[in-house]
């Protein structure tokens, strides 16, 4: 089950855009300045992480439960799931220290207006994305020191625990009592305010999408299959067009800080994976379009990584050939918006053919003699028997 699906890649482009959208406003320009456009002011495209998290959850799930299930013993299940780390180490992990590399280079050599921020406190910020406690980083950083440019690597530490404790977790509790203890982990987020360390360590959307996959061999997860949906033209496109501007006004709330939002956000993500899931081809019908998506969707790991060094430089160009003033205009941005965005495209690229491509494919021949590719199919005292009716 390692095939992609083609509406889920479209639920990443989203997701990605989001971010990017969010992080105009600080980055590219100077933070709330009064004569930037209105959705930059009154919209924000923070939950798209949240989306990231719900799909990542299915998907993981989707691939590595059924292989988990494979296995007769825990000794067996060992073999997967060490597999199953050594595979995302050298999916992820070369790109995020690469672009932490970059940063760090940029903030040396490359800071005239010191929109890089200071190198010790980037020192500091790369070292936690490094070790992968970036969100722990967050919270205890918040409103005290400095984030910097790689800010955004908390949730990719938050994804990287996930992916070192679910296995742990699948094993030691068993796949019958999982869904249980998810749906507990799910609710106890869910009926709380969040603080800061709540939110560094928000998991509901990632528990919500194992959930999903988990559901996704029963007997009801077929019957719910929206093929009326698919039937009517563009009414898909129209609900995930809906469920991103949801996003978008829930992500800046006028109070300033957020309650109910992320548990809502949580499950309208969990909504669009669900109606993503079942690979109709719902979202973005119009063929140039979803080409388009698709690509973002693929490249989407690289452009998170990469946008925000990206509008930063943008501002040192502007600090070099002008001077400081002006990072707010909208002929800056007029100018500095699509620039910016060629360069994200093209880096992405670059990375993804030279990076994230060739390393993924080492992780997979490093790991294609495992024991765990040519076990046979038995079932785990803690399992059940993957079936398309239970």
């Amino acid at each position: 089950m390692n095939q992609r699906i083609g509406d889920i890649e479209v639920l990443r482009a989203c997701a990605v855009l989001m971010v990017a959208f969010q992080h105009l406003n600080g980055s590219l320009t100077t933070l709330d300045a009064p004569s930037l456009p209105w959705p930059m002011l009154h919209l924000g495209g923070s939950f798209g992480v949240d989306l990231f998290f719900a799909i990542s959850g299915f998907v993981i799930a989707r691939n590595l439960l059924p292989k988990l299930a494979r296995q007769s013993s825990w000794s067996a299940a060992w073999p997967v799931v060490k597999v199953f780390w050594i595979r995302r180490f050298w999916r992820l992990v070369p790109s995020a220290w690469l672009w932490l590399a970059i940063i760090l280079l940029l903030v040396w050599q490359f800071n005239d207006s010191g929109v890089f921020g200071k190198l010790g406190s980037n020192l500091d910020a790369t070292l936690a994305g490094v070790l992968n406690y970036a969100n722990v980083r967050f919270a205890s950083c918040f409103g005290r020191c400095d984030f910097y440019v790689s800010f955004v690597y908390w949730s990719l530490s938050l994804e990287e625990q996930f992916y070192l404790l679910f296995p742990l977790l699948l094993v030691f509790v068993g796949r019958r009592a999982l869904p249980v203890v998810l749906i507990v982990l799910v609710l106890v987020q869910m009926l709380q305010f969040r603080g800061l360390w709540l939110m560094a360590f928000r998991t509901d959307a990632l528990l919500l999408g194992v959930l999903l996959a988990m559901a996704s061999g029963s007997g009801l997860y077929q019957r719910l299959r929206p093929e009326r949906l698919a039937k009517v033209p563009f009414l898909a496109s129209l609900a995930l067009l809906a469920g991103v501007t949801a996003m978008l006004v829930l992500g800046k709330p006028a109070r300033g800080y957020f309650t109910f939002e992320i548990s809502l956000v949580a499950l309208l993500s969990l909504l669009l994976v669900w109606l993503a899931s079942y690979d109709l081809g719902l979202f973005c019908r119009v063929r140039w379009l979803r080409a388009v998506m698709l690509w973002l969707g693929s490249r989407s790991y690289a452009i998170y990584l990469i946008h925000v060094p990206v509008y930063l430089l943008m501002r040192e160009l502007q600090h070099r050939l002008l001077g400081n003033s002006g990072t707010s205009s909208l002929t800056y941005l007029a100018i500095a918006l699509p620039v910016s965005w060629l360069l994200i495209a093209g880096l992405a690229e670059l990375n993804f053919r030279f990076v994230e491509s060739p390393l993924r494919r080492f992780g997979v021949r490093l790991t294609s003699g495992s024991r765990a590719s040519t076990t046979p199919r038995e079932t785990l005292p803690f399992t059940e028997p993957a079936s398309t009716n239970s």
